[in-house]
């Protein structure tokens, strides 16, 4: 049998490659891209549970897929799926709002991609594996007196609504 911790693994990762490739189709493609360029137009996030409505809406289905095999792989496999919109939606509002606060990226890619209009480099959301793996990862020297500049918050200072 198949362990839920790895379903639980494998739908996280999985989730975070969808979500790249999404992201960099959005560039490419002008009509699935509409209200992607929008966002970079405003240049802010919705909101973390806005965001992550968003993010389980799009891919409720295939998060429940497993079911279907066993209800314990099922549950792994949706929580994995269900924890990375979570986390993802948590880290594209702060790369929007409080982007020094990424402790896990050396540097935080989506705040980058806005900030400097990187159309072809830097499409993670909330980790730079893929970019680096598909060779769009672009470092920059992000932290500038902008960034050291605002008012010290915290990791939960953000819009969530």
């Amino acid at each position: 049998m198949i362990s839920p911790i790895i379903c639980f693994v494998l739908a996280f990762v999985l989730a975070s490659f969808v979500e790249y490739w999404m992201h960099r189709l959005m560039h490419a493609n002008a009509r699935i891209g509409e209200r992607h360029r929008d966002h970079h137009r405003r240049n802010e996030g919705q909101g973390v549970l806005w965001e992550f409505r968003d993010y389980v809406r799009g891919s409720f289905i295939v998060m429940c897929l497993l079911f279907f095999y066993s209800w314990q792989v099922g549950l792994g496999w949706f929580l994995g799926g269900l924890f990375y919109a979570a986390f993802s939606a948590y880290a594209h509002q702060l790369q929007h709002e409080n982007p020094t606060k990424c402790f896990w990226m050396k540097m935080p890619v989506h705040y980058v991609h806005h900030k400097y209009q990187m159309w072809h480099h830097n499409f993670g959301l909330a980790v730079d594996w893929w970019d680096r793996v598909f060779g769009t990862y672009k470092s920059v020297e992000w932290l500038t007196d902008e960034e050291l500049q605002q008012p010290e918050r915290g990791y939960l200072q953000l819009r969530w609504r």
